[in-house]
């Protein structure tokens, strides 16, 4: 191979190496995704009942907790530089930078069928069984986006059967469409951070009196 040859390889070496990696890590979306968890949460809860229109399946608890507030962790953008004002030399650094940003500047896809279907299964059940449970103090949110039956003795003997199923087919939805909102955005990798994001918003969205866990897993009423 010729010294020229070699040189313009060597050279381009290092850029290719980048490419692969800024590829590979493209940053995740943090702003995008809460968006859609705040519209996909709000669709399922719902509004709440106003006042006498609650459900009669168990009695609400006459205590309300003091409001809390769930904040994403901040993110700094990179710093991108692709041309100066003051010379015309192309940088590779800058310019595989500013891909990456490029591909972080998206929507996070929350309307395929899929993750639709699972939607309206969740919306039913949570403003036909759980919301009263909620209200009862009997089910609250884990702080890993799932729910989970806090105090059974909340719950009649001759219901527990049919609240344990109601819980056990809401977690396996919640766990597949956090996984298929992950999938669906070309990135499946982001799923751990998809359910995070889920997790503050559930709580971010849950009514006075409703119960979840903090980042220790103490439970703490809303």
């Amino acid at each position: 191979m010729r010294p020229s040859m070699l040189k313009a390889t060597a050279l381009l070496l290092p850029v290719v190496l980048l490419a692969s990696c800024v590829t590979i890590n493209v940053y995740f979306p943090a702003a995008e995704a809460q968006q859609a968890a705040e519209e996909f949460v709000e669709d399922v809860i719902g509004e709440a009942p106003a006042a006498g229109e609650g459900s009669s399946m168990i009695e609400s608890p006459g205590t309300v907790g003091a409001l809390v507030a769930a904040t994403l962790e901040g993110r700094e953008a990179l710093p991108a530089r692709v041309f100066s004002h003051t010379e015309t030399r192309f940088d590779p650094v800058g310019f595989f930078i500013a891909s990456a940003q490029a591909q972080e500047n998206v929507d996070i896809r929350i309307r395929t069928p899929a993750i639709q279907a699972i939607q309206s299964r969740m919306a039913e059940r949570f403003q036909g069984t759980l919301a009263a449970l909620f209200d009862a103090g009997a089910l609250g949110f884990g702080n890993d986006g799932l729910v989970v039956l806090r105090d059974p003795s909340k719950v009649p003997l001759a219901q527990r059967t049919a609240v344990n199923q109601a819980v056990a087919d809401e977690n396996r939805d919640r766990n597949a469409v956090y996984r298929e909102i992950a999938v669906a955005n070309g990135h499946p990798e982001w799923e751990t951070q998809i359910r995070r994001t889920f997790a503050r918003e559930w709580v971010a969205q849950a009514r006075g009196g409703w119960w979840y866990q903090d980042s220790a897993g103490a439970w703490k009423q809303k």
